[in-house]
């Protein structure tokens, strides 16, 4: 589904990514892992057309999105849930997820956004009885619920995530990890930025390493949880001791 190859990217003369390969299959979770200014968020910002690549090509379902603008790139079926969940906190959660469809109002499928939006609710029933309520005034874990609805409400075949785990806690991220793996089941296709590499490679069917913006390894989730390195230097040493 998704085909990226040789990707280099960065801001103003900064280069960020180099000469970045991976794919991602229709139907998998595929998660990226890295400490911090690995160029994980740069990736994926580069892919959705909030960052204009340098050189390299980015394929989704055969056809470029290369240099194609944001709005364009969801359009085709391919949306960010980004760093930080970046709500409209002043408005309501109805009305962030009304916005998050607005690709849909553009085709004039504004009985499909209703629909939509009923699917929303159920995966995700607490944005329902909070549907009046402001987004900023939502604890932590139901603001990253409402930042996967706002994306969901597109439509999308293909989804990106960038830290959903950032800031919760465990069982909150338990419950949001648990979410990804159903929209798995239910046909989407998932790229998954995390530095709780454990969490992400224990729901993940592959996933990839990133260092200082390159792909220094990638395998299978259980063969990135059962490496050496990968242990050492992003599942801790507590998970060494289990494994030993």
């Amino acid at each position: 589904m998704l085909k990226v190859r040789s990707l280099e990217s960065g801001y103003n003369k900064l280069r960020v990514l180099k000469s970045v390969s991976l794919h991602v299959n229709p139907g998998e979770i595929v998660g990226i892992i890295g400490a911090n200014g690995a160029g994980k968020t740069t990736l994926l910002n580069t892919i959705a057309g909030v960052i204009k690549p340098w050189s390299g090509e980015i394929l989704f379902n055969g056809a470029p999105l290369s240099g194609i603008t944001a709005h364009k790139v969801v359009g085709r079926g391919c949306v960010l849930v980004p760093e930080g969940r970046l709500l409209f906190a002043p408005m309501t959660v109805e009305e962030n997820l009304v916005l998050g469809a607005y690709t849909q109002f553009q085709k004039r499928a504004g009985a499909e956004v209703k629909t939509q939006l009923g699917l929303v609710f159920e995966l995700f029933p607490i944005l329902k009885q909070r549907s009046g309520q402001l987004a900023g005034t939502l604890s932590g874990g139901e603001q990253q619920m409402l930042a996967i609805g706002r994306a969901l409400m597109a439509k999308p075949a293909f989804i990106m995530l960038d830290e959903p785990s950032m800031g919760l806690a465990p069982l909150v991220v338990k419950e949001i990890l648990a979410t990804i793996s159903r929209l798995r089941d239910g046909g989407s296709t998932i790229l998954v930025v995390e530095q709780n590499s454990k969490a992400v490679l224990g729901i993940a069917d592959r996933g990839y390493v990133m260092e200082t913006g390159s792909i220094v390894l990638e395998g299978t989730a259980r063969e990135l949880l059962n490496n050496t390195e990968v242990q050492r230097a992003y599942l801790g040493k507590d998970y060494q001791k289990i494994n030993e």
